[in-house]
């Protein structure tokens, strides 16, 4: 039995991982890439290690893009199986796909535009509304804690993970000849005492495990304490008459919000005549899913509903869906407080939100979910003075709020207490789900309290699987991590600039109106490299390098 790591390795990005054994070849999750270009451009599998035609079905732990995100995209291409899942996570992709696809295929279509202009061919979208519509007919309903055969020798159960609604840790029983393996996929875990969603099922035994490790290195603060820090965000900025920014994930992260604006309403600490504006259409179609599966909810928050009470509804509460709506929060007067797409303020209306706040002193941008590497949110959590946002370099006067406490993954000390139930010494443990350098903290406290032998494989690592010890690991770093030939491209740079150089009496001699084009050609460049330098000393700084 062999399995390939397609993503979230040493990343918390494009969950999927392919196994392949005497009876199929499958897989778990198949996520969007997401953050930089060259993490991105894995989402066109130029490698061809996805080989979607080939896959027998898969099994999808929720529907966060980065675990479903490609699922239009391999079925376009050759996937013709059930994809396993449970009924909330059916009803969330139905309206996260297709956003995906719009977003492909506006994103597609600016950049054809760009393209044409220039005499190239247009650019093709990763999939279209079209194709996320028709992977939906491949979806197949399973219920919790009720084993399913989705191919010979092949037994499967979801149990609810705890992470948003309709989420599922996997355990996954293969017979090859008269042995049987048994695989947990933990999916993303969610912390315990979350509002809204159960608390994370366990399980006791697995051959091998494969387990997140978004919060590896550290600790969330607990519920109450979050709820106050985010009373005191909405404090700051109200009693300066600016608003309160929060980038969140229209899924689980904007419904916890209004739950706990809720909260804080019946606590006193939400002023009655501060609008609450969830700005994100995905959010708002998101939110009357939750809604509608009110019988997934934890025990006391199905009592409140039962009582009469709606924990996602308020007086105070706007949702804006038109861009007019969106454009009008910006050209308000006075304090608010603004949700809005993405949680890691790298796409969606949240860019315009803090381009037009981040500079204020008064105003806060409130962080309440993981920020991975490469993206905006993560320069602004880590103190970053300005930032380019919608090609503008913008200082950051806002006061920023990182929350960890409301963060749909368990954090270190949750991660191993529901590792603790684990009775069998010999389980291997493969990390996933996370940046390395966290992974490396947990891997040595997993390896001294519990004694597993634990592995963090890379993207694009083949590992065959055999019982009682045995790693083999096939690496492809080449594919992983292709080399950047920063002599070749600072020569062709420097190349370009002798030869504008060399041409400066030709321009001198042309008309003003292309001397004045010319010119602020150039001075766009040289503010991409002050902003280059700015974001190289500024990571120098960081960490401490005085290179």
């Amino acid at each position: 039995m062999k399995i390939t790591f397609l993503g979230a390795a040493r990343t918390v990005t494009g969950s999927c991982y392919v196994l392949e054994c005497e009876h199929a070849r499958f897989a778990i999750d198949c996520g969007m890439h997401q953050g930089n270009r060259v993490i991105e451009a894995r989402n066109w599998d130029e490698n061809g290690m996805y080989r979607p035609e080939a896959l027998d079905f898969i099994l999808l732990t929720h529907a966060h893009i980065d675990h479903s995100g490609l699922l239009p995209r391999l079925a376009a291409k050759g996937f013709k199986g059930r994809v396993h899942t449970t009924a909330p996570t059916r009803d969330l992709l139905t309206i996260m796909l297709e956003d995906s696809a719009r977003i492909q295929e506006t994103d597609a279509q600016w950049r054809s535009t760009k393209k044409l202009r220039a005499g190239d061919p247009p650019v093709e979208p990763l999939y279209t509304v079209e194709q996320a519509q028709k992977v939906l007919k491949q979806l197949k309903i399973e219920e919790y804690n009720a084993a399913f055969e989705p191919a010979p020798g092949i037994r499967v159960v979801f149990n609810d993970a705890g992470h948003i609604l309709g989420s599922a840790f996997i355990e996954l029983w293969i017979k090859e000849g008269e042995e049987e393996t048994k695989l947990v996929f933990s999916g993303d875990l969610g912390r315990p005492n979350q509002l809204l969603v159960r608390n994370p099922e366990t399980v006791e035994h697995a051959d091998f495990l494969f387990l997140e490790s978004t919060y590896g290195s550290r600790n969330h603060k607990n519920e109450a304490q979050s709820r106050q820090e985010l009373a005191e965000a909405i404090a700051y900025s109200y009693e300066r008459g600016e608003k309160v920014i929060i980038p969140a994930f229209a899924v689980e992260r904007t419904q916890e919000l209004l739950y706990s604006f809720y909260l804080l309403r019946k606590e006193g600490k939400l002023p009655e005549d501060l609008p609450v504006y969830v700005d994100s259409p995905l959010a708002i179609k998101a939110t009357e899913i939750f809604r509608r599966h009110w019988d997934y909810y934890d025990h006391e928050t199905k009592q409140r509903v039962k009582s009469g009470e709606n924990p996602l509804e308020m007086p105070n509460l706007r949702f804006s869906l038109s861009v007019e709506e969106s454009r009008a929060i910006n050209s308000s007067q006075g304090p608010a407080i603004v949700i809005a797409g993405s949680g890691m303020a790298n796409a969606g209306r949240i860019k315009h939100h803090l381009r037009h706040n981040i500079w204020k002193p008064g105003a806060s941008i409130v962080f309440v979910g993981f920020q991975a590497e490469g993206t905006p949110g993560r320069r602004i959590v880590d103190g970053a003075q300005t930032i380019r946002i919608l090609g503008e370099e913008l200082s950051v006067k806002a006061k920023v709020f990182t929350i960890g406490g409301f963060s749909g993954h368990a954090g270190q000390s949750q991660i191993l207490d529901w590792l603790s139930h684990f009775r069998n010494p010999d389980v291997q443990v493969y990390l996933i789900h996370g940046e390395h350098s966290g992974q490396k903290v947990l891997a040595e406290l997993i390896r001294e309290k519990f004694k597993f032998t634990v592995h963090i494989p890379d993207y694009l690592d083949e590992c065959l699987l055999e019982k009682g010890g045995r790693f083999e690991l096939t690496a492809r770093p080449s594919l992983a991590a292709p080399r950047i030939d920063w002599e070749y491209l600072l020569e062709e740079t420097t190349d370009k600039l002798d030869q504008v150089r060399e041409r400066v009496e030709f321009i001198q001699r042309m008309g003003l109106s292309n001397q004045v084009e010319i010119r602020g050609n150039l001075l766009d460049i040289n503010a991409r490299f002050t902003s280059i330098l700015s974001e190289l000393m500024f990571e120098q700084k960081r960490k401490g390098d005085k290179a």
